[in-house]
C-alpha cells in the first residue's frame, strides 16, 4: 500500500451548506456535482464529505438512521453513485464520514438489538457533551440508555462482537462501492470502561476517551476491513495526546493513517471551556504545534487544519477579518501548509469566509449552541454575554451557506436557505475570488501545488525559531540539504529580522519591503527556499 495521502490535500464539504441544486434551501449531491470543476481548479486531491446518510437530523446528520441509505433531502443512491464516478473521473478521491460511536435512536438496531447499546437500571453521573445528563430513561424498557451526545444519539456497545461485525460489514460495503477512505467521528470514544464508574463532577471522559480496548478495536477494524483496501483514514480524537497519536498512527501498529487533535483549537478557551473566551497566546500555539510536529516525525503522521464544521472561521478567530482579511487568511494558510502533515481545507476557507454575528438567537440552528444558551442563562450569564460567545465560537459560524456569487443568498440557493447566509456574501464570494489573480483562492492553489513539487514539505523535520516572540510564528524545515524558512506575522505590528538567504517560494504581499532586512508588515507571510 502506498502512502499517497501524505502528499494529498483534503477539502471538506458540509453538504447541507455547500450548494443547493433544487431550490429547497438545503445543499445536496447534485449541487456538489455542479461544483466539482471548481474543486479541481483549486487543486485538492480528496473530498471529505460530512454525513449524507439517512438521518432524522437531530445533530445535522451525525445521528444516522440507516448507513446504507442517502438522506432524502440530499438525493438518492443513484445521485451518490454518479457523484463518486464524477469525482474519480477528475482524478480525485472521496472520503466518507464514518459515525460509529453512536447511531440515531431511530436506527433499526436500537429497536431490535438491545445488546448493541448501553442500558442500565441506574445511571451513573456522566454529563452529555451537549449539556444535561448522558443518560435518558426509556419508558418502554424501564431502563436508561447512554448517550454521550444528544439523547437521540445512543452510544453503541463495542464490547459486543456482533455489533463490531455489523460495522465492519457496512464499511466494506462502502469501500467496495469505490469510496477511498473514512474520516471517523469521535472514534476514540468507542471503548468504554465496562464498569461505567461515576466521573469527577460528572465528567465521564476518563472512562470513554482513549478507553481500555480502543487499540484492540482499531487493530481489529484494520485487519478485518482497512488493510484490504488502499484507503485513507483519519480519526477524530478529542483528548488524544501526541503520545496517544504515536500509537494510533504508527504504521507498524496497523490502526489509522492520522488523527485530528483538538489541542491547538482549545488554546483560546479559558479554564471553563470553549465558551469562556480568551485571547490566543501565540507562544502557546507555536509550542503546541511544535510538540505535534516533533512527536510524529518519522513515527506517525499529522493532519493539519484550522477549520471544520465544528470550528469557527479561522480568519475571524486567529486572523483579522476586517482590514487585513485577505492578508491574514493567506498568512494562516501559509503557516499551516508549510508544516509536515496532510492539510485540510474547509469549504469557504479558500475564499476567506468569516464568522457571522446573527443578532437573534432564533437565527441559530446548532443543538450545542441552543443547549448552551439555556444552560448559561440558568447559570446567570447575560444574554449579551452569551451572544458574544456564540458569535465567537458557535459551530454555526462554519455552517452558513457557501458564498458562490454576489447574487441573492450568495448563489447558494434560489429558495430560503436552511440557515441564513452571511450578509458579507456580496463582497466575499467564489466568483469574485476566481476573477482576482491575487485572491485567497489562488494563494491556496499555489500552496497545494508547492506541496506536490517540493518533497521537503512532506519529509522535512521541523525547528521552531524565535520561540518567545509574541507576534511572529517562524520555523525551519530541513531535509537532505534543502531548507525552508517560514515567517508568519500574527499581528498588525511591524517586526524586523535578519533577512534569510534563498529564493522566495511564496509570499502574501507583492514583494519584500526591503532587500537589506526582513521587515514583516501586518499579517505578512513569506517562505524562503535554500539549497
Amino acid at each position: 500500500m502506498s502512502d499517497w495521502w501524505k502528499m494529498a490535500c483534503v477539502y471538506q464539504i458540509y453538504p447541507r451548506s455547500f450548494m443547493d441544486s433544487d431550490g429547497d434551501g438545503i445543499g445536496d449531491i447534485q449541487g456538489i456535482i455542479q461544483k466539482l470543476d471548481y474543486l479541481k481548479t483549486l487543486g485538492i486531491d480528496i473530498i471529505w464529505l460530512s454525513p449524507i446518510y439517512d438521518s432524522p437530523n437531530d445533530d445535522n446528520g451525525y445521528d444516522i438512521r440507516n448507513y446504507y441509505k442517502i438522506m432524502q433531502e440530499f438525493g438518492t443512491m443513484e445521485d451518490f453513485n454518479y457523484l463518486l464516478n464524477e469525482i474519480h473521473k477528475r482524478g480525485l478521491k472521496l472520503m466518507m464520514d464514518l459515525v460509529v460511536n453512536h447511531t440515531s435512536d431511530e436506527h433499526e438496531w436500537f429497536q431490535k438489538y438491545e445488546d448493541f447499546y448501553y442500558w442500565r437500571e441506574k445511571p451513573n453521573n456522566w454529563k452529555s457533551v451537549f449539556s444535561g445528563p448522558a443518560w435518558e430513561y426509556d419508558e418502554e424498557r424501564r431502563q436508561y440508555y447512554l448517550h454521550i451526545f444528544s439523547k437521540k444519539q445512543p452510544d453503541l456497545n463495542w464490547e459486543n462482537p456482533k455489533l463490531r461485525q455489523s460495522v465492519y460489514e457496512m464499511m466494506r460495503w462502502w469501500l467496495d462501492k469505490g469510496v477511498d477512505g473514512f474520516r471517523m467521528d469521535v472514534i476514540n470514544f468507542i471503548s468504554k470502561d465496562p464498569a461505567l464508574p461515576d466521573g469527577p463532577d460528572g465528567d465521564g471522559s476518563p472512562y470513554f476517551m482513549n478507553g481500555p480496548r480502543i487499540h484492540e478495536f482499531l487493530r481489529e477494524m484494520n485487519q478485518e476491513v482497512l488493510s484490504n483496501y488502499d484507503c485513507i483514514t483519519v480519526g477524530e480524537m478529542p483528548g488524544a495526546s501526541p503520545e496517544d497519536a504515536k500509537t494510533y498512527t504508527n504504521p507498524e501498529n496497523r490502526e489509522l493513517n492520522m488523527i485530528f487533535t483538538f489541542e491547538h483549537m482549545d488554546l483560546d478557551g479559558g479554564p471553563n471551556g470553549k465558551w469562556d473566551l480568551k485571547k490566543l497566546n501565540l507562544v502557546d500555539l507555536k509550542e503546541n504545534l511544535e510538540k505535534w510536529q516533533h512527536a510524529l516525525h518519522q513515527v506517525g503522521w499529522n493532519s493539519l487544519y484550522w477549520n471544520n464544521h465544528d470550528q469557527p472561521r479561522i480568519v475571524s478567530r486567529f486572523g483579522d477579518d476586517g482590514d487585513y482579511r485577505v492578508e491574514s487568511a493567506k498568512m494562516l494558510a501559509t503557516c499551516l501548509h508549510m508544516m509536515q502533515g496532510t492539510p485540510y481545507i474547509y469549504q469557504g476557507e479558500e475564499i476567506g469566509m468569516t464568522n457571522v454575528a446573527f443578532k437573534s438567537l432564533e437565527k441559530y440552528q446548532d443543538i450545542e449552541t441552543l443547549n448552551m444558551y439555556k444552560e448559561k442563562i440558568a447559570e446567570g450569564w447575560s444574554h449579551d454575554q452569551i451572544m458574544k460567545a456564540i458569535h465567537t465560537k458557535g459551530r454555526d459560524n462554519a455552517r452558513t451557506p457557501m458564498q458562490w456569487s454576489n447574487e441573492e443568498n450568495g448563489g447558494f440557493t434560489t429558495g430560503d436557505p436552511w440557515i441564513d447566509v452571511n450578509p458579507n456574501y456580496e463582497k466575499i464570494n467564489a466568483n469574485e475570488a476566481l476573477q482576482d489573480s491575487n485572491s485567497i483562492f489562488y494563494y491556496y492553489q499555489s500552496l497545494i501545488d508547492l506541496r506536490k513539487r517540493y518533497n521537503i514539505i512532506t519529509k522535512g523535520d521541523f525547528k521552531l525559531i524565535h520561540r518567545e516572540h509574541p507576534d511572529v510564528f517562524a520555523y525551519e524545515r530541513s531535509s537532505e540539504g534543502e531548507k525552508l524558512v517560514v515567517y508568519c506575522n500574527f499581528s498588525e505590528n511591524v517586526h524586523t529580522f535578519a533577512l534569510p538567504d534563498g529564493e522566495i517560494l511564496i509570499h502574501n504581499y507583492d514583494q519584500l519591503e526591503s532587500c537589506e532586512q526582513l521587515n514583516l508588515r501586518p499579517w505578512e507571510a513569506v517562505v524562503f527556499y535554500q539549497t
